[in-house]
């Protein structure tokens, strides 16, 4: 029976709920998701960059205070926080140097993170390029250089006594307590840089935003460095077209096939006097890359890992600091290139140490003796151990985080170092980024999903939750229509199986016929596909489906991220493979019967932009194509990289001119857009403008945008609204 009433009491109940009634009501535009006033925060605010004390107890979260951070400590177990220092202290004591101001001394005592020395008990500032040195807590700061010339990719000794710096591309350090100064090198110039890595290292070789280029050793008497000669290298220009005097960046960049910088291994004292260089006989000069650099344990050996430079051989060394007599522990190699891991050697009690390797085409850990001599192979199968994150030698269990559970979601284990007891630590489905504590006993972890922002929680060394951290619940996501999000798995012709992702339309019915935008990187082993929150990007698609369009994200083999082994297929080949692949995808696609076969157009940038062009002038199955910041021809990109896959130019003319889209652009089917950013200088907007030349001589009509003061991303929040509308409005248009 109905209740006279109920119509009331439903009524009272949507006034009492009203986000209830209008909730997954909204839709997206771009001002939502790029408008630098009005975006909405869909990503949330989880706390980021959380760093463990040495108590393995504590670590340590800044908060923001309005325009300023307040630097806490945190009981992990507990959540209970205090102020790390005192800021009003440590900002009266810069008061106290010379040239500091109130607004600097200020800024300076409320940042969100320092440079702690070893014991965490002072920081170390740079402020107008000098440094500044502060006990925590203390009465006073000490100005550790002075002068006109800017010092950089300063650090502490580990023993904290000593500070070293780069100062015009020479080496230094200053005692922290007698401010004594000491040159280690005196060749530094313009051409010639100790300590500091030029663009082609920083890029490719020790990661973006990483220019350091030395290594103290762990007593803190000596310093391992770099020293690059960048004489033999030709320079790039770049020109920033928007001041009235153009401003010209003629940077050094190794094109492919092109004279790389001359490196060497420089092993000074911290106590000054010569520099000492380890021995390279057997390696050219000109064909030689030092990858990677560390120590042993003991001070007693510089280790360093070195490769030529087609990299199809990589030598891990120690080289003697007294001597620079060096020794070969081993040789990798495989059935293609070596590519460098980012870890050294992890280095255990009795002087062996833990390795990580692609050798079988899946990168696992192996253990090797002190000697180079290889103990056991600690991990195997077809997944990868993509990071060591903690050795806890006592329990006897290695920690990293790896694919044995998922390929398009990286989770936590652990292992005894025998290669037994391997678990997996994290439950929850998802992508899990883990911080271990210096004692192994916790480790934050940071867990997002294709559906959910970051969520940070606290594990013990078991997997046991202890406590949510942030659970980062973004209510804006359930305001909005949102189209669903599915994994999917196709096979290609020969039976590799890509992964895949569909959004399809929020008010999708199987009935009709939608039409279809791609999303692709394609490159080696980058996959796309992953159970990962995926930003403004993940968003903008949402909003393409609902405007409906289904979004469709495709891993070619080689990008998928399921080992080396899945890469080597494209040795000194890129293009027809992945081409063929992406192929396997869109004839996949029009078997469904809801999907428009001659309506899919396909986005991407980098090497997605690469693989856009090219699949628009070797194939007629994509109507669109939106390409931005796109290599159109491989012997216009860099030397390491390129030659990592390619070979040089002068080894493999064919597989260049095979792979390139500027020989193929006479061929272009389908409407095209290019974009790039005029100061791109990595993918140089030449490469752009010389595929626009070619289609412009084969007649063919095509759309061109470029962003002014952007380099390879479009970073800038005016420009990135200007793009992503731009890019809206052409796929509507067009598809």
């Amino acid at each position: 029976m109905r209740p006279k009433n109920l119509g009331l009491i439903l009524l009272a109940l949507l006034a009492l709920c009203p986000a209830a009634a209008r909730g997954q009501e909204k839709l997206l535009t771009i001002e939502d998701i790029f408008d630098p006033v009005k975006r909405v925060n869909f990503g949330g605010s989880p706390p980021a960059g959380l760093t463990w004390l040495k108590d393995g107890e504590h670590y340590l979260h800044a908060r923001r205070q309005g325009d300023a951070s307040a630097l806490m400590r945190v009981n992990a177990r507990t959540g209970e926080a205090a102020p790390f220092f005192d800021a009003a202290r440590m900002e009266a004591a810069l008061l106290k140097v010379s040239g500091i101001t109130a607004a600097e001394a200020k800024r300076l005592a409320r940042q969100g993170a320092y440079r702690l020395n070893p014991a965490q008990t002072a920081v170390l500032l740079n402020t107008a390029g000098d440094l500044i040195h502060y006990e925590l807590n203390a009465e006073t700061a000490t100005r550790l250089t002075t002068g006109p010339e800017e010092e950089s990719e300063e650090d502490f000794s580990p023993d904290g006594l000593l500070v070293s710096f780069v100062r015009g591309n020479d080496l230094y350090v200053v005692d922290t307590r007698t401010r004594a100064e000491r040159r280690l090198t005196k060749t530094g110039g313009e051409k010639i840089l100790n300590g500091v890595l030029d663009w082609v290292y920083e890029e490719e070789l020790y990661g973006r935003g990483n220019r350091r280029g030395y290594w103290w050793s762990p007593d803190s008497r000596r310093i391992a460095f770099l020293s690059l000669d960048e004489r033999p290298v030709k320079t790039f220009p770049v020109v920033d077209h928007i001041p009235r005097q153009q401003v010209l960046e003629d940077t050094p960049y190794p094109l492919a096939g092109d004279p790389n910088p001359v490196v060497r291994l420089g092993l000074a004292d911290a106590a000054g006097g010569e520099v000492r260089w380890a021995e390279m006989a057997g390696y050219d000069p000109a064909d030689f890359l030092i990858v990677r650099v560390s120590w042993s344990p003991d001070s007693r050996r510089a280790i360093y890992q070195a490769q030529n430079r087609e990299q199809t051989f990589l030598d891990l060394n120690a080289a003697d600091p007294s001597t620079g007599k060096t020794t070969r522990l081993f040789r990798e190699t495989t059935k293609a290139w070596v590519e460098a891991v980012d870890d050294n050697p992890r280095w255990l009690k009795d002087g062996s140490f833990l390795w990580r390797s692609e050798r079988t085409g899946w990168q696992h850990l192996y253990h090797y003796g002190a000697d180079g001599k290889l103990i056991k192979q600690v991990t195997d199968g077809p997944w990868e151990v993509r990071g060591v994150d903690a050795v806890d030698e006592a329990g006897d269990w290695v920690y990293f985080h790896g694919t044995e559970h998922s390929h398009i979601a990286e989770h936590v284990y652990r292992v005894r170092l025998d290669g037994t007891g391997l678990r997996r630590l994290t439950q929850a489905e998802g992508h899990h980024r883990p911080n271990f504590s210096p004692t192994a006993s916790y480790f934050i972890d940071s867990l997002s999903d294709v559906n959910t922002p970051t969520q940070v929680r606290l594990h013990s060394a078991d997997g046991a939750q202890v406590r949510v951290i942030d659970e980062n619940r973004v209510a804006a996501l359930g305001q909005y229509r949102l189209g669903k999000a599915e994994f999917m798995r196709v096979k290609t012709r020969d039976g590799f199986e890509m992964e895949a992702l569909m959004i399809r339309p929020p008010d999708f019915d199987p009935s009709k016929k939608y039409p279809v935008v791609q999303f692709t990187y394609a490159g080696p082993h980058a996959p796309q596909v992953r159970n990962s929150w995926g930003g403004s990007t993940y968003m903008w698609h949402q909003l393409l489906a609902q405007k409906g369009y289904i979004v469709w994200y495709l891993d070619n083999r080689t990008a998928s991220g399921k080992g080396a082994v899945s890469t080597w297929a494209s040795y000194k080949n890129f293009g027809p493979l992945e081409l063929r692949d992406l192929e396997d995808g869109l004839a996949y696609l029009k078997t469904l019967p809801y999907v428009d076969g001659s309506r899919v157009g396909i986005w991407g940038w980098s090497f997605g932009g690469y693989m856009t062009t090219y699949a628009m002038t070797r194939s007629k199955g994509w109507k669109l194509g939106i390409a931005g910041g796109s290599v159109t021809d491989w012997a216009n990109y860099d030397s390491i990289y390129t030659e990592r896959y390619m070979l040089t130019p002068q080894n493999n003319p064919d597989g260049y001119k095979a792979g390139s889209p500027l020989a193929g652009a006479a061929n272009l089917s389908g409407k095209l857009m290019l974009i790039h950013g005029a100061i791109d200088d990595n993918v140089h907007m030449s490469n752009t403008i010389q595929f626009a030349y070619e289609l412009q001589k084969a007649g063919h009509q095509f759309s061109l945008m470029l962003y002014p003061k952007s380099r390879h991303g479009v970073t800038d929040p005016l420009l990135v609204k200007h793009m992503r509308q731009m890019m809206t409005d052409f796929i509507v248009a067009n598809l």
